[in-house]
């Protein structure tokens, strides 16, 4: 069984289609994701720019998108494993996030904060 890998906003990396064509080197499946990226997300996304080695990764293959979204970089500026273990949870970074991010998303960083705040507190 793969381990389950969760970015700092809740998004499972290891479910990602980019994620599990790069790290099978399915090259073609990578370029499919694209060309469906192209289409949903109205970008130029091509299979280079979309090869990605997981959200938290700082080296190796990292999304061009990751080199934009202020979620990640602020998390690495906290220095947090996720959103849900910072102490400023709920700031506007996380909220403007939030606003597109599926329900699944939202309620996964919800419930990973709960097991957080209630580790915590041990």
């Amino acid at each position: 069984m793969e381990k389950k890998i969760i970015a700092f906003c809740g998004i499972i990396c290891s479910e990602c289609d980019a994620y599990k064509a790069t790290q099978s080197k399915d090259m073609a499946k990578l370029e499919r994701v694209a060309a469906a990226w192209r289409e949903e997300y109205k970008a130029d996304f091509t299979a280079q720019a979309i090869a990605c080695d997981g959200c938290l990764a700082t080296e190796g293959n990292i999304c061009s998108h990751c080199f934009e979204c202020t979620t990640r970089a602020c998390a690495f500026e906290h220095g947090v494993a996720s959103c849900a273990a910072c102490p400023d949870f709920g700031c506007d970074t996380i909220k403007a996030h939030m606003n597109y991010a599926p329900p699944e998303q939202r309620q996964l960083l919800e419930t990973m904060r709960t097991t957080y705040l209630s580790s915590a507190g041990d």
